[in-house]
């Protein structure tokens, strides 16, 4: 599989009742940012990519992720089926939210599905939220790369082990634009403190090091861990950090301090340093 040819920088974008997340991406692509990912967590239904794709020019929209036990995989084929049409080459169909049992099993049964569509979602035009060995390795196997979140450099490293040389690897980085630590800690604790008590996370977040103390806090090691926050100049090691280990783009998850407040400033801060 050939590399995605993504650009070093990409942000998400989450999908606002107003409407207003349409011009946030026109900004977003005027600011230079290489990919918009929609947050996945977000969508009631796919048409906000499908708007997003219309809204912007030429810069590739990707799903951060569609959870794959929510959304059929006819939903997925029609979707890229109408956007071929019109914007051709420019949705990443990112997919994950695979829970239970045996989600390998279940994720394979979905790729499948997409495999014998007509017309297909084929393996070049998706990534998987990643982060066990065999699910990076089904990344690798059955789709363009992997798509991890809450991860270190150190992970970056490993997964780009796992990966080998053609696969792509977007590493998702929660970003707080603020130097007092207490502040920026508590900026994202309660949505990391859900997050990494769901699914993979747990066994990964043990696999790289931390206790279960630190995922029950969540603890200040655990954040520090795993969210690039300070000012523009420790944002900017973090990222090079991960791109030194073998990430060919981070993806900017960017929080502002203030509570429902969507961080216009901050994205042209860190674009003005990160993208030039």
């Amino acid at each position: 599989m050939t590399r995605l040819d993504l650009g070093p920088i990409g942000v998400t974008l989450g999908v606002r009742a107003d409407g207003g997340h349409l011009d946030d991406a026109a900004m977003l692509e005027d600011l230079g940012y290489s990919t918009i990912w929609i947050v996945g967590g977000q969508l009631a239904t796919l048409d906000p990519l499908r708007d997003v794709i219309r809204a912007t020019e030429t810069i590739p929209v990707g799903s951060a992720i569609i959870p794959a036990q929510v959304y059929a995989s006819d939903d997925v084929v029609a979707l890229r089926r109408d956007l071929e049409a019109t914007d051709p080459g420019r949705l990443i169909t990112g997919l994950g939210g695979v829970h239970g049992d045996r989600p390998l099993r279940d994720m394979n049964a979905y790729l499948d599905s997409l495999d014998t569509a007509d017309p297909p979602v084929p393996a070049g035009a998706r990534m998987l939220a990643a982060l066990g060995p065999r699910m990076l390795e089904l990344s690798r196997d059955r789709a363009a790369g992997a798509l991890p979140l809450l991860v270190t450099p150190e992970f970056t490293a490993h997964a780009r082990e796992v990966l080998g040389d053609e696969a792509t690897l977007a590493v998702m980085e929660y970003v707080v634009l603020e130097s007092d630590p207490g502040l920026a800690r508590d900026t994202v604790r309660e949505s990391i403190g859900f997050l990494v008590r769901v699914g993979g996370y747990p066994q990964n977040l043990r696999r790289m090091g931390f206790t279960d103390e630190d995922i029950a806090g969540p603890s200040d090691r655990l954040l520090d861990g795993l969210v690039a926050w300070g000012d523009i100049d420790a944002v900017a090691a973090r990222v090079t950090r991960h791109l030194d280990a073998g990430a060919d783009q981070v993806v900017l998850v960017v929080q502002p301090t203030r509570p429902d407040a969507v961080p216009h400033a901050e994205w042209r801060a860190l674009a003005n340093a990160l993208i030039g």
